[in-house]
């Protein structure tokens, strides 16, 4: 695919954060989630590049924009799957709180999976831990085998995990071994990413949460040369079902997804902008002026190119912007 398919999609993550950032704090995350779809799907039209939707809003039933098998972007071929999360953290977003951003991964066609809607037992770490972890080992010896790869010592090491109910094992058992537990509210495509970057402090991730999400967590550690492991965990008899309809038989649902299986080839593309301040990018500062600044962060596997993109936009004078911050006070 086109270098220039990078650039391109970072001002779609720009366009879908600035629109959902005006919900900063006001309790509406319908409301936040939307301004980011909208921007998201407007933003589209200036990507050179036409793809099918394999992870987005839903299916085209529940979602009238970004549905599964919705082809967007520009050209005359479907070239692309396309995975987007517009709002990464539609609650954090709703309470004001950090780590929410706009989320795209893009890769030739065939190669992300198109991931049932349903549970995903996780398992994510940074290049340093690469073919050192193991989803069916225990939490210890996961723990052990990071720590020695980082070089560090156990009670150095520090394992972030979403603050639910349904992890209070890993976390009792994390706190056995002597590791450091960093909790997070929501977003766990951020959670995953942190692992790649030595800055946040975050060496594993081990988690469970919504499989879509996984396969672009997934596609933004292969650019870093992370590691990524899962396995679909339906938990419900309708969750069942759209596994069966979309052929995953109870021998798939039992295999381990490696990030291979869920980002396929060596020619993927993420982009992501910050919502909320976090751990890896800022949130959206509005100026006076009709002036906003956006921290960006875009990637390409092919080439390991990791570029970090501080942008001013000039409200007025952006077509889509205006129109969607019109709909969206």
């Amino acid at each position: 695919m086109d270098r220039d398919l990078a650039l391109s999609l970072v001002r779609v993550t720009e366009i879908a954060a600035i629109a959902s950032g005006r919900y900063m704090g006001r309790g509406d995350k319908i409301g936040a989630d939307q301004a980011a779809v909208d921007g998201m799907r407007a933003a589209f039209s200036l990507v050179n590049t036409k793809g099918k939707v394999v992870i987005g809003e839903g299916e085209i039933d529940e979602a009238p924009m970004l549905y599964i098998g919705e082809e967007i972007g520009k050209g005359m071929n479907i070239e692309a799957d396309i995975a987007v999360d517009p709002l990464d953290g539609t609650t954090l977003v709703a309470k004001g709180l950090p780590n929410a951003m706009a989320v795209i991964a893009m890769a030739p066609k065939g190669c992300l999976l198109n991931a049932p809607d349903t549970y995903m037992k996780k398992i994510a770490v940074g290049p340093k831990a690469k073919r050192k972890i193991d989803i069916d080992a225990s939490v210890e010896t996961n723990l052990l085998n990071v720590a020695k790869a980082l070089n560090k010592d156990i009670s150095d090491l520090t394992v972030i995990i979403q603050n639910r109910e349904r992890h209070q094992p890993i976390i009792d058992e994390v706190r056995r071994v002597g590791a450091r537990i960093k909790l997070f509210a929501e977003g766990d495509v951020a959670a995953a990413i942190a692992t790649a970057f030595e800055d946040t402090g975050v060496d594993i991730m081990l988690n469970t949460g919504k499989a879509p999400e996984g396969v672009i967590a997934a596609s933004a550690l292969k650019c870093m040369g992370g590691d990524f492991q899962g396995r679909l965990m339906p938990s419900s008899d309708k969750e069942i079902k759209r596994c069966r309809e979309l052929g995953w038989t109870d021998e798939k649902l039992d295999q381990i997804l490696t990030i291979d299986d869920l980002a396929k080839g060596n020619d993927i593309f993420f982009a992501a902008s910050g919502i909320s301040d976090g751990d890896l990018l800022k949130g959206i500062v509005y100026y006076g002026d009709n002036l906003a600044k956006t921290n960006s962060v875009v990637m390409r596997s092919k080439t390991g190119t990791i570029r970090f993109i501080e942008a001013h936009h000039r409200l007025n004078k952006n077509d889509i912007l205006k129109e969607l911050l019109k709909k969206h006070r």
